[in-house]
């Protein structure tokens, strides 16, 4: 009797397989034969479920971004205030938890960069869409509870580019040396002028 294969799932434990490698290595070191070796695939078993170590690394993404955004969303039900809740969802971009997705991240971001496809593009945007939607349900409840200004939510979007551009500046420059720092800066700024003062 031939065994079924769950492809999907297949695909997702060779790829989470990998992951260590790819924190280790990176991208750029690694070849098709080292993760298919630590994958304990052959090559062309790698090749039935990949089309190449990036499709493996947007793979890797997409897994950890789903547990991470699970994460994400108890943490912040247990923040009352808009600006704390602004504060950690942010925290992705500096926090030491955080540490090993963000340098996949910066992986993804490259990979979609030099050389991007189709499917990472929508990747991405859905990713961005999702999470700029995050940010104004944040707003919302906030204006909601009357703790932030009526007006406030045409901040939602430029806060969440704001923080996702602060952790990519750092990565590629030398003028922003505390991400933490300069995204809380920037966060109280902005709140000091968009909240009800009671």
């Amino acid at each position: 009797m031939a065994i079924i294969v769950d492809k999907v799932q297949k695909r997702k434990d060779i790829a989470l397989s990998c992951k260590e490698i790819f924190f280790q290595n990176g991208i750029n070191d690694l070849t098709i034969s080292q993760i298919a070796k630590t994958a304990g695939v052959g090559k062309g078993t790698l090749y039935d479920y990949f089309k190449n170590k990036e499709d493996i690394v947007f793979e890797i993404v997409n897994i950890l971004m789903l547990e991470h955004n699970e994460i994400k969303h108890k943490k912040l039900e247990k923040l009352s205030s808009t600006r704390e809740k602004i504060k950690e969802f942010s925290s992705f971009f500096y926090d030491d938890d955080e540490k090993e997705l963000r340098q996949l991240y910066k992986e993804f971001i490259s990979i979609s960069l030099i050389n991007p496809d189709k499917e990472m593009i929508d990747f991405q945007t859905q990713c961005a869409l999702n999470y700029q939607k995050w940010f104004e349900e944040i707003f919302d409840e906030g204006i909601s509870k009357g703790e932030i200004k009526k007006d406030s939510k045409v901040f939602a979007k430029g806060l969440f580019v704001m923080a996702e551009g602060m952790f990519i500046v750092s990565s590629v420059t030398h003028t922003v040396s505390d991400v933490k720092s300069e995204i809380h800066q920037f966060v109280d700024a902005i709140f000091d002028l968009i909240e009800v003062k009671r």
